[in-house]
């Protein structure tokens, strides 16, 4: 299982990537792991300003329906678009082709409550 060190993660097991003025934001490899093959993803908050652990949208998978929490509060500026016709993106590289939201940051200081890849190994037991 991959947990890659420049990441940051939330204990709903989404993980942030900072790139200059916003962020991508996805699911953890723990987290598509435990959901299963996701056959679809729902995002229709762009535009919308949420707050941290807000519910941003809703990945589908084989066995389940879960809920997506935005770690930080943000605006969502972007959904990956690749997603609507190729959602299986999140199971095969959730850290790259797979990220779900891209967003600019309302409370940058939120990022300090976050987990570093350390911690978040121990969260789930790796």
């Amino acid at each position: 299982m991959k947990i890659p060190s420049e990441l940051k993660y939330s204990n709903d097991h989404e993980w942030i990537r900072i790139d200059g003025e916003v962020a991508y934001i996805g699911i953890t490899d723990f987290a598509q792991s435990e959901l299963g093959d996701i056959v679809f993803v729902e995002i229709e908050t762009v535009g919308e300003i949420l707050k941290k652990e807000e519910v941003f949208g809703t990945v589908e998978a084989v066995k389940t329906v879960s809920d997506l929490f935005l770690p930080v509060g943000a605006e969502i500026i972007e959904v990956n678009p690749k997603l609507e016709s190729n959602p299986e993106l999140v199971n095969h590289d959730p850290y790259g082709e797979g990220w779900m939201v891209k967003v600019k940051l309302t409370n940058p200081s939120e990022l300090d409550h976050l987990l570093d890849a350390a911690s978040y190994s121990s969260l789930v037991g790796v």
